[in-house]
């Protein structure tokens, strides 16, 4: 019986869930909207939302708090800067899950997770606020 027992394993052991939820939390703190399967985003949700509170308190604990999960200085910057300053007047709910049908392979249920409130021009950006002078600097 499963009585107690809360989350999916989503058939994984406990480090390779850990290591996929930084993972996802990178893309979509970074990207602002990705796309996986729907177990996942509703997983993701609150540790997303989680982060964001961090970056809403903007002290150093929250920051190195946000640094040990995340493990990413550009992502954690920009959780900081820009989405902690965004969402500074909301009291929760930053993310939202939009089914979006099945995968062609194995008919997987597939969603969008994204921030409320985001910034198009974020999606497939190589990183946060420090993303235009990497960009001039390449050209």
């Amino acid at each position: 019986m499963r009585h107690g027992m809360s989350g999916r394993k989503l058939n994984r052991d406990k480090s390779a869930r850990k290591a996929l939820f930084v993972s996802l939390a990178n893309a979509l703190l970074k990207h602002e909207q990705i796309k996986t399967t729907l177990p996942k985003a509703k997983d993701l949700r609150p540790i997303a939302e989680k982060l964001i509170t961090l970056g809403k308190r903007g002290d150093l604990h929250a920051r190195r708090q946000a640094y040990a999960f995340l493990r990413d200085d550009k992502v954690v910057a920009k959780l900081f800067a820009v989405l902690g300053e965004r969402y500074k007047g909301r009291q929760g709910g930053y993310c939202r899950v939009l089914k979006a049908g099945f995968r062609y392979g194995d008919c997987a249920p597939m969603a969008f997770i994204e921030l409320v409130d985001r910034d198009p021009a974020a999606k497939g950006l190589d990183s946060g606020p420090t993303a235009d002078k990497s960009a001039d600097s390449d050209e």
